[in-house]
């Protein structure tokens, strides 16, 4: 039996096939390939605008976790784009600086509060140049991170301590030590023996303050030398305009932003001490630091985004916006899956600016495959969902309209729930982790005839991400 909605991804599926040939992994972000979407759905998106975005097959999506968080204004903002556009018309990138790259670190610095900032194009190359600021230091090479933060550098120093570890020296692993999240005293075992040169971590990820914790491990690494990096590419500009530091009053010694800095356009950030950043300039009698200098890493036309998404945050109350709309979808969500009598089986969690959603088997257990169902059945009906991040472009309309998809989705939930098994519900493999050894699934569930699960018989679909 064919499923009745198989062909409104065929364009998709067609131009996924081609990536794959050319792009390895078929996407250029691994949270992004096909892996994390169910198998027959490998949406390929054609434009976006506010909190929609419309595939190749012509499918108009609600939007949710917009650019892995980079948006927080919803897609193709106006004010955003005209203040880009109005740079790319007089030139995106020149031999001597341009006038708003210091514009863009006024407003930055006018907003967050360090001493001095330096512009690049990813969060992965702020943080590792904070690494390297802390290593010249310090003269220490041995890094600290959150073991509880799943991602916080692209590069060797953390990658080597994923699964997906190949082509990192021994070691360079061996440089690389973890401490638990909330455990003050985990954290200074870790100090005193290790005697690291940063410690790198995130603040908070769900709606706890964090502002004690954090506070005194900021204490604990002053008191031993250690430089204390706080990566703030998901809570800086969501949780407040000033980032979780401004929120909780945290002195960070440097912080790392980037994702919703400039509303979806490449810019990060690394700011802190002016004695630490000041290693990487000209003012200096120390042995000179490469901090960062990237042909790329000031853009005018992103630096302009930034700018004028900063004002916004600052002047709307941005974080506020997010808040509230978030606290709505919480309680849609709620609403229906209480109704649905499925509240134990799938929920929201998290700070309402930044909601994700749990799914679990009938055991009660988190699901992978489940959690592929309830992607499947929401992006049937119309629902683009890894998450439920939310923009300030989720209205009440857009949130009443994810609530009546949650809905319908729940119904084929619960007779999976009832049957046991997403068998004969699920098309194809269930999503992968993105940190695995292999490419080939981790998580596997058959699809086959029964129950009122529709199965495809179309062989363009595999039950390998991509064979």
């Amino acid at each position: 039996m064919m499923d009745p909605d198989f062909h409104r991804f065929a364009r998709s599926r067609d131009h996924q096939r081609c990536a794959h040939r050319l792009i390895p992994g078929g996407a250029h972000t691994y949270a992004k390939g096909d892996d994390q979407m169910p198998e027959w759905m490998p949406v390929v998106v054609d434009r976006g605008e506010g909190a929609h975005v419309w595939d190749l097959d012509g499918n108009r999506f609600v939007e949710y976790g917009q650019g892995l968080r980079a948006v927080t204004l919803g897609h193709a903002e106006p004010r955003v784009n005209r203040a880009a556009a109005d740079w790319i018309a007089r030139g995106a990138n020149f031999t001597r600086p341009a006038r708003v790259e210091l514009e863009a670190a006024e407003a930055f610095l006018d907003l967050v509060g360090a001493d001095c900032v330096k512009f690049t194009k990813d969060g992965s190359s702020a943080t590792t140049a904070a690494v390297k600021v802390a290593r010249a230091a310090t003269g220490r090479d041995t890094v600290a991170i959150c073991e509880d933060h799943p991602f916080l550098s692209q590069d060797d120093w953390f990658i080597g301590t994923t699964e997906m570890d190949a082509g990192v020296p021994q070691s360079v692993k061996d440089l690389t030590v973890g401490f638990p999240y909330g455990d003050l005293d985990a954290l200074v075992e870790v100090l005193d023996t290790h005697r690291p040169a940063c410690v790198v971590m995130e603040a908070v990820r769900d709606e706890s303050d964090p502002g004690d914790y954090v506070r005194a491990a900021i204490a604990a690494c002053r008191e031993r030398g250690v430089v204390f990096v706080l990566d703030e590419m998901i809570t800086g500009f969501r949780w407040s305009a000033r980032g979780a530091q401004g929120l909780f009053r945290l002195d960070p010694d440097l912080s790392t932003f980037g994702k919703a800095l400039a509303n979806g356009f490449s810019v990060s950030a690394l700011a802190g001490r002016r004695d630490l950043m000041e290693a990487g300039g000209l003012n200096t009698e120390k042995d000179r630091l490469f901090l960062l200098s990237a042909t790329h890493g000031a853009e005018t036309h992103a630096l302009a985004a930034a700018i004028e998404a900063m004002r916004i945050a600052r002047d709307e109350d941005v974080a506020g916006q997010l808040l509230r709309q978030g606290a709505r979808l919480r309680a849609a969500v709620h609403d229906v899956t209480a109704a649905a009598g499925l509240g134990d089986w799938v929920g929201t969690a998290g700070r309402d600016c930044n909601l994700v959603f749990f799914t679990k088997d009938p055991e009660g257990e988190p699901s992978q495959p489940f959690r592929t169902l309830f992607l499947q059945e929401l992006a049937r009906r119309g629902v683009l969902a890894p998450s439920f991040v939310i923009t300030t472009a989720h209205t009440d309309d857009v949130v009443d309209q994810t609530a009546e998809a949650v809905a319908g989705a729940l119904e084929v939930y619960a007779r999976a729930l009832d049957a046991g098994s997403v068998d004969g519900f699920l098309l194809g493999r269930p999503v992968q982790p993105v940190f695995r050894k292999k490419a080939g699934t981790v998580w596997t569930s058959v699809s086959r005839p029964g129950g009122d699960g529709a199965v495809s018989e179309a062989p363009a679909v595999r039950t390998t991400p991509h064979a």
